[in-house]
């Protein structure tokens, strides 16, 4: 390679440190508004030029003016004070200028319970009150409630019995039980709330609901669920002047009209027609075909028991002297259709009774 002049390697150094300020620096008509702490550059040049160029003329001008915004961006970043993090540089934003719109909408208000729809009704107004209190008996500050609450009354090793108590009923388990029955009322009322905040009928006996407006069957069935609950389930509950006897739960056939809607009638007739005119069986044959060869197989297994039975009681051979039928007497053995003189009965003709 033929050797360089100084000049010419001043030259090209020159020029590429010129190329590089010419990447970094962009020229705008109106400068654009930044907003660092929401990495925002906001340019309200008019884009001119852009309709008379065809497609990838316009793609390749768009990249180009979007490389330009970003650059002055990143140049308005180097401006800020900067520190080195884990031998990375990093620069610290600030405050954001523009409220930017949320992702997701405003969530909706929480619906009000049952006591402050009925607080702000009467106008109360809620008193704030202090989480601590003056025990007495311990003579220091406790909390209003929860674990070393103030006159916590489960602490104590000794109940006096109130006046016309049980003096032999548990005063403990009965305070425990108390305790249990209005856990379980808020824990009822609370739930009702959540059902009442989203509208949600609640399920009641016999299907009634506490409305202010009820209809004439739903008051009839009230008045019926009311004479059912009692110890007798109604049995002897008297009955009002004129009224009469109650009828069973059960629901009412429902006919169609002899004169209706003829498009239902004429599409239910077609339908049967053609179910009959349907070569295929309504019956599963296969099914029934299984179930008679099980019906046969259960029928034959039952004689077969009966028979086996049978030949174990009457085919045993009987011991000497033993009374039976069907095998040698013995001697002096009484026996059916033997020869008279062999111990059968006079008159007798030999061979015994016929089986049938």
């Amino acid at each position: 390679m033929e050797p360089r002049s100084v000049e010419e390697v001043l030259a090209r150094a020159e020029q590429a440190e010129a190329e590089k300020l010419r990447l970094i620096t962009v020229h705008k008509d109106l400068e654009l508004e930044f907003d660092l702490g929401n990495l925002l550059a906001i340019d309200r040049n008019p884009p001119t030029g852009l309709r008379q160029r065809n497609k990838s003329e316009l793609e390749t001008r768009l990249l180009g003016l979007a490389r330009d915004n970003v650059q002055l961006l990143i140049n308005q970043l180097w401006q800020l004070p900067t520190e080195r993090v884990e031998e990375a540089v990093v620069a610290k934003l600030p405050e954001p200028s523009l409220r930017l719109p949320r992702e997701k909408p405003l969530p909706k208000p929480r619906p009000l319970t049952r006591w402050q729809q009925f607080a702000q009704l009467k106008g109360i107004r809620p008193r704030k009150k202090t989480s601590l209190v003056w025990d007495e008996t311990s003579k220091q500050w406790r909390r209003r409630w929860g674990y070393q609450r103030a006159r916590d009354d489960t602490k104590e090793w000794l109940i006096e019995v109130p006046g016309g108590a049980d003096p032999n009923e548990d005063q403990f388990a009965k305070r425990l039980q108390a305790k249990k029955e209005r856990v379980a009322k808020n824990e009822l009322n609370r739930l009702r709330n959540i059902a009442r905040a989203h509208k949600v009928q609640l399920p009641s006996q016999g299907g009634m609901h506490p409305t202010g407006y009820q209809s004439r069957d739903e008051l009839g069935k009230a008045m019926q669920v009311a004479k059912l609950s009692t110890a007798s389930v109604g049995r002897f509950q008297e009955r009002l002047p004129k009224e009469k006897p109650p009828r069973g739960p059960g629901k009412k056939r429902q006919f169609q009209p002899n004169i209706g809607d003829f498009a239902t009638e004429k599409k239910n007739q077609l339908e049967l027609i053609r179910v009959m005119n349907s070569k295929k069986p309504r019956m599963d044959v296969t099914k029934a075909t299984n179930k008679q060869m099980r019906e046969e197989d259960r029928e034959e297994a039952a004689k077969k028991r009966k028979i086996a039975k049978g030949g174990k009681r009457k085919g045993r051979p009987p011991g000497p002297g033993a009374k039976g039928k069907g095998g040698p007497p013995g001697p002096g053995s009484k026996r059916k259709g033997g020869p008279p003189g062999l111990g059968g009965k006079k008159g007798q003709r030999q061979g015994g009774k016929r089986r049938k």
